[in-house]
């Protein structure tokens, strides 16, 4: 099984990584980092590079589209080599998936029209402007395309679309594989959980207001 991580200046690492490390281990699984030019890759943060090892038309036909988000999402929502090749491969792929705001750019390219989707909780009604459905739901099945909220949600994501893969034991396997068991020390991982001091903080620091 032939599995394509879209990678693209700017991109949030967690939104890859998450879903790298389930769905690399899947039996089988050849994993392969595309973007627009292969080579290293700089995330959001400025701090940390995936190598890309291939082009984008270098993986014609992957069985599996991994894209995630991150603030660099932005410079890829006009029509370009990406949109072209996501729509390309789209017509073969078993699975379609994406992560945070990666679901934005599966919209823009035209592959989520009526269809339900999330995204990171910032950008949630974004999503309607390219005729997808909004929901607040952390992993969303709509046909082959697997969608996951924001960031951490990847892994969710990456198991659920594991369960479909290799049943339900095997996606539990995996998932105590990466001991993946979490117990955050504070009950602040949404909008609707975190106090309204918290969700205002966040908005500061995201959004610079």
């Amino acid at each position: 099984m032939k599995i394509a991580i879209v990678l693209y200046p700017g991109f949030t690492a967690l939104d890859v990584v998450g879903p790298y490390e389930v769905l690399g281990r899947l039996p089988g699984a050849e994993v392969v980092f595309v973007a627009e030019e292969p080579g290293l890759v700089l995330n959001d943060q400025g701090s940390l590079s995936i190598q890309a090892v291939a082009k984008l038309e270098d993986m014609s036909h992957p069985d599996v589209v991994v894209i995630g988000g991150g603030p660099g999402q932005l410079d890829q929502m006009s029509d370009g080599p990406l949109h072209r090749w996501l729509r390309q491969v789209d017509q073969t792929t078993q699975w379609t998936m994406s992560v945070c705001t990666g679901s934005l750019i599966l919209a823009a390219a035209g592959l989520l029209q009526n269809r339900r989707a999330t995204t990171y909780w910032l950008q949630l009604e974004e999503l309607r402007k390219f005729g997808a459905i909004p929901t607040d739901e952390r992993v969303v099945t709509d046909g082959k395309y697997l969608i996951g909220a924001g960031v951490s949600a990847g892994i969710d994501a990456a198991l659920t679309l594991a369960s479909k893969i290799v049943g339900d034991d095997g996606a539990q396997a995996l998932q105590l594989i990466i001991e993946y068991d979490p117990q955050p020390p504070f009950d602040a991982g949404s909008e609707s959980k975190a106090p309204r001091s918290v969700v205002e903080d966040a908005k500061r620091q995201l959004l610079g207001s």
